[in-house]
Formats: C-alpha cells, sequence, structure tokens
C-alpha cells in the first residue's frame, strides 16, 4: 500500500513538473520580447525586411528558435543566431505564446 502511495504522489509530481514546462508564460514572453521589438516591432508584424512573428504557431516559433540556436537556421543579419543561442527551453515557449497571443500574422 505504500508502494502504491509513492507511486502515486511520485506520478502527480512529474504530471505537474511536465506541464509546466508543455505550455510559456505570455506575460513573461513580452517582458523577454524587449529584444525583439527592433527588428519584429512592437506588434510581432516586422516589415519589408523582417518576418511577422504575430500569430504564429508556437510549436513552430520554438523550433524556428531552435534551428536559429543550432545554426541550422541562418538569417541574413545573422542576429537571429546569436539571440536565439542565449535563450532557454522556457524562454523560447514564453516568447512563443507572447507571439501566439498578439494574433493576426
Amino acid at each position: 500500500m505504500n508502494t502504491r502511495m509513492i507511486v502515486a504522489v511520485l506520478f502527480l509530481l512529474l504530471a505537474a513538473a511536465g506541464s509546466v514546462q508543455a505550455g510559456g508564460d505570455a506575460a513573461r514572453g513580452g517582458e523577454l520580447a524587449i529584444d525583439c521589438v527592433d527588428c519584429h516591432g512592437e506588434d510581432g508584424k516586422g516589415d519589408d525586411e523582417t518576418p511577422s512573428i504575430a500569430g504564429m504557431d508556437e510549436a513552430e516559433q520554438i523550433a524556428a528558435l531552435k534551428a536559429y540556436a543550432s545554426g541550422e537556421r541562418i538569417d541574413e543579419t545573422e542576429m537571429m543566431g546569436d539571440i536565439a543561442s542565449e535563450l532557454g527551453e522556457q524562454d523560447m515557449a514564453d516568447l512563443a505564446a507572447y507571439y501566439k497571443s498578439l494574433g493576426g500574422n
């Protein structure tokens, strides 16, 4: 009986920890986005030279940031690699949640 209780508690703790990492915090992402505003704009819609990331799918944003961080993907200015390589996974999730919340690509 004690073993079952311990296993159940551990399972619940692991499930709760996973759910924290699963989604991003849009409010924190908004704070992190200060480094993105110069190129992507306050609304995330970019301009003629910079793509819009407003409303972009979160998984797609995270994959793009990881690709920039690893050097697998390179932009013309090579700035994204430098920026993305300094972001942790939770930072990426938070930024993705923020830009998704802006809506309308």
